[in-house]
């Protein structure tokens, strides 16, 4: 079908929309802007163990090693802010806390299946495309601020100002020849909330993360042992952290996602921390079959549980956390001793308490007794 390009674009546009999109803008296919930066990232370790970075370097800092002939880059944003009220009250115990994306279903197969709508759009129209949602060797943040989805944030993160920090980012790399779009304003300021959010100084300064300190790498990429310096600065995250995105003033703007589908559930919204402790291996594949908490496998999530239970939990987790200090998993069985040794030094360091607690109505019944009782006599 042959159109102009600026016709091509604004059929993008109004279809990319209509499939639930909230922004679909283009950027020139040339090499991201920060791509020194990013191999200076690299070279200084801070990546930690996330080694695709490093497989992925070249192709990372030259989107044509990924589609050759590629002239252009459409970059997707896909809101996914629930509101505030996402956790109900466990039936027992302490729960943990999940980072918003991962409330609901995952949004790599929520995404993917828009994409390849988009896809099949643009092969009607001549075009070859590479795409990517969060999978692939793509500099996704510098495209999409070069397209003006957003700006960078001081935590590296992206920000629109009518979507906030709450949105998912998705690529297409085309042959197509699109108009591209203009940059944003950087609205930051001399703010610098996030920086001071972090509950790890894992923002070493503005615009630079070190992963290995990152709460959502501690508790997602990383496949070994959680360093035991940083366990009791995680706090109840059991499954990435919003606090540099909840301490955006910009969220203040951020109105509800359309997609329902990233709604919270009971398995990420009402359990306790307890709780998932007595999942078996196929109990956690059920519990998370359409969950991005899938990835990190029944081993690395209760690696996480245990530690968060180290950190908020009582003597009425002992037993559980006994339990999961059996498992035949070891990197399960060390945290929960960890776990174990941290309930037991708070109790040991509790200050003692200078009455026994008694029921209120006993303690006044006592009195009444006493003040009724005659005075003895001298």
């Amino acid at each position: 079908m042959q159109i102009s390009a600026t016709e091509l674009k604004a059929r993008l546009i109004s279809f990319a929309r209509d499939i639930g999109f909230d922004s679909c803008r283009v950027a020139t296919c040339n090499a991201p802007a920060h791509g020194s930066y990013f191999r200076e990232w690299l070279r200084d370790g801070a990546h930690g163990e996330m080694n695709y970075m490093q497989g992925g370097e070249e192709k990372r800092c030259d989107p044509q090693k990924i589609l050759s002939g590629a002239r252009s880059i459409i970059v997707l944003a896909l809101n996914y802010f629930q509101g505030e009220a996402a956790h109900t009250a466990a039936d027992t115990g302490t729960m943990g806390r999940i980072a918003r994306y991962a409330w609901g279903e995952d949004y790599h197969d929520v995404i993917a299946a828009k994409l390849n709508r988009i896809d099949e759009f643009l092969r009607s129209f001549g075009g070859q495309q590479k795409c990517y949602v969060d999978t692939g060797p793509v500099l996704e943040r510098d495209h999409a601020a070069q397209a003006g989805i957003g700006w960078h944030g001081k935590s590296t993160m992206l920000i629109d100002q009518t979507l906030g920090t709450w949105f998912f980012l998705a690529e297409l790399l085309t042959t197509l020849e699109l108009a591209p779009d203009e940059p944003v304003q950087d609205r930051c300021g001399t703010c610098s909330r996030c920086i001071s959010a972090c509950p790890t100084g894992a923002i070493t300064a503005p615009y630079r993360l070190d992963a290995r300190r990152c709460i959502s790498y501690l508790t997602i990429e990383l496949k070994t042992a959680i360093p035991v310096e940083l366990r009791p600065l995680m706090g109840d995250r059991i499954f990435g952290c919003d606090d540099c995105l909840d301490a955006c003033p910009w969220n203040r703007f951020a109105k509800e996602s359309r997609e329902s589908v990233f709604g919270a559930r009971r398995s990420t919204s009402g359990m306790s921390l307890r709780e998932y402790l007595d999942l078996t291996d196929a109990d956690f594949r059920a519990l998370f079959k359409k969950s991005p908490i899938k990835r990190i496998k029944r081993r690395g999530f209760l690696r996480n549980v245990c530690v968060a239970l180290g950190n908020v939990g009582d003597p009425s987790d002992v037993p559980a956390l006994e339990r999961a200090a059996a498992d035949p998993e070891p990197l399960i069985a060390e945290h929960a001793a960890w776990a174990i040794e941290q309930i037991h030094d708070r109790q040991k360091h509790a200050p003692p308490r200078l009455f026994e607690s008694k029921p209120a109505a006993d303690c006044i019944q006592r009195v009444e007794v006493h003040e009724r009782a005659p005075l003895a006599k001298v």
